[in-house]
């Protein structure tokens, strides 16, 4: 439909015209002042105007999109219809396993099972799975793939075969890269083109970082599996009308500040802010002055300070890095001549757009920074990193510490020349390049790997027992690097390539070194990892290293060398050169002129065409995996990697009611930023673990266990991962770390897995209790659907981030908020109540309010109001239909029904 008359044709270029959505005719027609909105909202008002078809997107729609207004009531649902949807393995084979299981459902109900098929082009990257197993050695790129192949043959052939059983599925095997910078390089053309009419590139991802694509002009965001599942299958991503917060950047970095430095300041100012589930834009001199590889970097952490987006309008800079990475003169011309068409060509200046709020940052005043040790938004300077990190020690958990009585612990190592006598507060035992945030930026490892040249060159080194690995983002890097004669030096220093994938950045960073691990296990020793990515979570990186800290490739480096936290480079020296004479941080650090001139002579826009020309993974081992064929999957009873998805069990057509929450029991009570790492574990599975325990029962041995990120396609495994994070501390046992509760009426401690069974028996309903920014973290699915079969029906929190909401809505699991100035503490909530929900039993529309009802063991009730924290109208429907899936599911088939009926 085209119900406002805007469609108006350009020239694309060579001579050729084509035809478009305009937002200029549009605002001409008086629809709106358009040219006033931020530019990330007129991305998603054109999409509204081109896919307009009178019911799920209508004229209303577009009328109160183009009236947006900085600071009115946000009422109105958005019905946004992306281009395409891109899905990392980790969360692509649980959400393909859904699709797989809907047309066996289709089928059972008598349609074609066919009709469950992604009605966008979908991309899925294996980027998750390859762990750092192997590392210093120059055959570890070698010995990590094939591992990775061996564990995960299974699951690559369950891909293979979702390939070739939906027409719009295209897989990027293992060993390309990770999704976003191969989205960054190569996915994203910028704009799209189809029977003459062309529109911007826009997408949602299935991983909360999909927002690194902002950077280079494109509106895209992170969702759940779950919420990705219904976009696969027509579903409109619908959203609130959001605030808009403009970033005004203000100067332009100064000499030895990187975009990694920039990304961390602004995480820390924008996670102050609280920008949580509000878009932001940047824009102004200093967002002109970043190149596309550093706004990707501060775009690519938008999950980290809370934002939906972190976007940035295109404009020259943008047209450059389309021509360096090798995209075509013609689709290089046609997205400059199509944004200048719309008039959204040019990064804003001040005044020229209208945002809710505005924040200004100045680069020039942005100095060398870390963040950590559990949180990306803990930025300290890098000169104030030993001072703070020996106050950490000592202060309270509850102030961000670790409660320790002295800031000098020390354990001993069994003796050997290649280990320390002991290890210590703030040893580094892991260093890690990896993560796209930093490996898409060439800027910041072409330093990186200078520095390594300039350290080797005055004869400082890495000490053995220091894990140290290389993980680029994708191929290109390795090439450029080769060319540059720069990848020597950094494996001189252990730096050795170990695959192209997301690594040590998601938990893959495999083991430490076993006299290592058993020195540490059970010790307070707060022993460091410095790594270059975007998370660094509790029990993240790996299970006995308490401090994790993010920063710059180059200064992860430079803290491998050095081998401790506990040093200020200003004024210590990170060694001595064979002349006894000190080498400080200064002596090595690369100037910008050196790294531009490497930059320059090193990558080209062929590189990256040759590179991607061919999507394998250059050693055969993809072609070696079986291609399973047929319109649905065949299901394989003694599978322990997939189960048939429990969540279609006894759906039929009609939806039923929620059942009541009555006489509910807390299963655990959290505090403050409870993350979906500690609700959903991605990383190694321990033998001492639920999870590890079921498999042992199924006759896999313990080096086969893999990790939870591989086994998220058996819903065992998964369920009884869930709210089991090593470090995960449960209120309701005081003093506990690990997935550990109370069963009540009795007290009696147990597993949560384990409480979670023993409610289900007894038929009682259950209840999470939690605090400010419950679900901070990825967009991990499982952490709603682990939830959900644990029989959590309701999560009660001060409040929420936004994907986990959105997921837990998406399984019929109610987040309810309590009102301000109310909490967990206030109520003095310890778990051995009971709890109804009054209210819950007719939701007809957003924001409800509800009763919950607390009831103590000495018969004292109270009667709490919570905000029941559905959003949207849509979300509504999907919980009356138990989730998102179902309701998904349901309009399928009833839309199939009506097709035949009007045929007949």
């Amino acid at each position: 439909m085209d119900s406002f008359n805007v469609v108006r044709q350009f020239e694309v270029g060579d001579g050729k015209r084509g035809r478009y959505f305009s937002l200029p005719a549009l605002e001409a027609a008086g629809v709106g002042s358009v040219s006033r909105l931020p530019v990330s909202l007129r991305m998603v008002l054109e999409s509204l105007l081109r896919n307009e078809n009178g019911r799920t997107v209508s004229a209303h729609h577009i009328r109160a999109l183009a009236n947006w207004q900085p600071n009115a009531a946000r009422e109105e649902e958005i019905p946004f219809v992306v281009a395409r949807i891109m899905i990392p393995d980790s969360s692509g084979a649980p959400l393909l396993a859904d699709l797989a299981a809907m047309r066996d459902v289709a089928a059972e109900l008598g349609y074609d099972a066919s009709l469950v098929e992604p009605s966008v082009p979908v991309d899925l990257v294996i980027d998750h799975s390859v762990q750092v197993d192997h590392y210093r050695g120059h055959d570890a790129l070698a010995r990590n793939m094939n591992l990775e192949f061996e564990r995960n043959a299974e699951r690559y052939a369950f891909f293979k075969w979702a390939a070739g059983a939906f027409e719009q599925v295209r897989v990027v095997p293992p060993g390309v890269g990770i999704c976003h910078q191969v989205n960054l390089e190569y996915l994203s053309r910028g704009v799209w083109e189809q029977d003459g009419i062309y529109y911007p590139d826009t997408l949602v991802g299935a991983d909360s970082h999909t927002p690194m694509i902002n950077g280079l002009g494109v509106v895209a965001w992170g969702v759940g599996g779950i919420e990705a599942d219904a976009a696969m299958l027509g579903q409109p991503v619908y959203f609130l009308t959001p605030d808009v917060v403009g970033v005004e950047l203000k100067g332009a970095l100064r000499p030895g500040v990187t975009a990694t430095d920039a990304v961390l300041t602004i995480v820390n100012r924008l996670r102050a802010a609280k920008v949580v589930g509000k878009f932001v834009e940047f824009f102004g001199e200093g967002a002109a002055s970043l190149t596309v590889p550093d706004r990707a970097t501060i775009a690519n952490m938008a999950p980290e300070y809370g934002a939906t987006i972190g976007f940035f309008p295109i404009d020259d800079q943008t047209v450059a890095y389309l021509k360096n990475t090798g995209r075509t003169a013609q689709e290089v011309a046609a997205f400059k001549a199509y944004y200048e068409a719309q008039r959204m060509y040019g990064i804003p200046r001040p005044g020229e757009c209208d945002y809710s709020s505005v924040i200004e940052i100045d680069l020039d005043r942005i100095v060398p920074s870390v963040a950590g040790p559990r949180r990306p938004q803990d930025r300290v300077a890098v000169s104030e990193l030993k001072s703070r990190f020996s106050e950490l020690l000592t202060l309270p958990l509850a102030d961000g510490g670790y409660a320790k009585p002295t800031a000098d612990a020390r354990v001993a190592v069994p003796a050997a020349a290649d280990l320390p006598a002991t290890i210590g507060d703030g040893d580094v035992l892991l260093a890690a390049i990896t993560s796209c945030t930093n490996t898409s930026n060439p800027g910041v490892l072409v330093g990186a790997a200078l520095l390594a040249k300039k350290a080797r060159e005055r004869g400082l080194s890495v000490r053995p027992w220091i894990k140290t690995s290389f993980a680029p983002g994708s191929r290109v890097v390795t090439e450029y690097l080769a060319r540059a004669g720069l990848l020597e030096p950094l494996s001189s220093l252990g730096f050795q390539v170990v695959g192209y994938g997301c690594t040590t950045c998601v938990g893959n960073s495999g083991p430490l070194d076993p006299r290592i691990e058993k020195a540490l296990a059970g010790s307070d020793v707060v022993a460091a990892a410095v790594l270059s990515g975007n998370r660094n979570f509790e029990a993240r990186i790996h299970p006995n290293l308490k401090a994790n800290f993010l920063m710059s490739p180059p200064l992860v480096v430079a803290f491998a060398i050095a081998g401790t936290l506990k040093i200020d480079f200003d004024v210590e020296a990170l060694g001595t050169d064979a002349s006894g004479k000190p080498v400080f941080l200064k002596d090595v650090w690369p100037s910008p002129a050196e790294i531009a001139a490497m930059m320059a002579s090193s990558i080209d826009p062929e590189l990256y065409r040759k590179l991607y020309a061919n999507l394998d993974d250059g050693r055969g081992l993809w072609s070696s995996i079986p291609n399973p064929t047929g319109e649905r999957f065949v299901w394989d009873d003694q599978s322990t990697y997939f189960r048939k998805p429990p969540f279609f069990d006894g759906i039929g057509l009609t939806s039923r009611a929620p059942a009541p929450v009555k006489g509910a029991r807390a299963l655990g009570i959290f505090g403050d930023s409870l993350t979906t790492d500690h609700i959903s574990p991605a990383g190694t599975i321990g033998a001492d673990t639920e999870a590890g325990r079921y498999l042992v029962e199924l006759g896999v041995p313990k080096e086969k266990f893999n990790s939870y990120i591989a086994r998220r396609t058996n819903h065992e495994v998964m369920m009884r991962g869930t709210f089991a994070n090593v470090r995960i501390r449960n209120l309701m046992v005081p003093g506990s770390e690990g997935g550990v509760t109370r069963h009540e009426p009795g007290g009696e401690v147990m597993s949560m897995y384990d409480a979670a069974m023993k409610y289900r028996e007894e038929g009682v309903p259950l209840i999470v209790l939690g605090g400010q920014e419950y679900g901070t973290g990825s967009s991990r699915d499982w952490a709603a659907k682990g939830t959900q079969l644990l029989g959590v029906r309701a999560v009660v929190a001060s409040s929420f981030e936004r994907i986990h909401r959105n997921n837990l809505i998406g399984m019929g699991v109610l987040p309810c908020q309590f009102a301000p100035g109310t909490s967990v503490k206030t109520l003095q909530l310890d778990g051995s109540e009971m709890f109804d929900l009054e209210g819950i039993e007719a939701i007809r529309e957003p924001l409800q309010t509800a009763i919950l009802v607390v009831r103590r063991n000495g018969g004292e009730q109270l009667r709490v109001p919570v905000v029941l924290r559905i959003d949207t109208p849509i979300e509504v429907e999907y919980y009356q239909n138990g989730g998102i899936m179902p309701f998904v599911l349901r309009s399928l088939l009833k839309d199939e029904r009506q097709l035949s009926s009007v045929h007949v």
